[in-house]
């Protein structure tokens, strides 16, 4: 009996552990804040996803809707919703986040983004 009291009270502990975890983008989040960027805006990030440099823009490839299917402009390969509440599984990884930041912050704006940008890009596409 104390054995299954046991294992049930560890199991409990470990579960609203795992609820109260933060998620990946408030991990990055506070990653950007730690390096200088300000509270992050929505309104930027809506800003800067429409935002074109050299005839480039995040429109291009995922649409003015990031909740819509989009199209990579080189290659014509299709790209999944980044919205969270439409693809479930965007914005859970921050190893992916990283990344793809990186790379298209580099092919669209010429350069990597600020973690200024980078903060206003999640907190936008979250709300969407």
């Amino acid at each position: 009996m104390k054995q299954t009291i046991m294992v049930i009270t560890v199991a409990l502990i470990f579960s609203a552990h795992l609820s109260a975890a933060p998620d990946a983008v408030e991990l990055m989040m506070n990653e950007y804040q730690a390096q200088g960027a300000s509270a992050s805006s929505s309104e930027q990030g809506r800003k800067l996803w429409q935002t074109e440099t050299n005839g480039r823009s995040c429109t291009n490839c995922h649409t003015d809707d990031p909740r819509a299917q989009g199209r990579h402009q080189k290659t014509g390969k299709a790209i999944e919703a980044l919205a969270p509440s439409v693809n479930t599984k965007r914005l859970t990884k921050t190893k992916t986040i990283r990344k793809w930041l990186k790379r298209n912050c580099k092919w669209t704006f010429g350069q990597e983004c600020t973690a200024q940008q980078k903060g206003d890009f999640l907190a936008w596409l979250r709300q969407q």
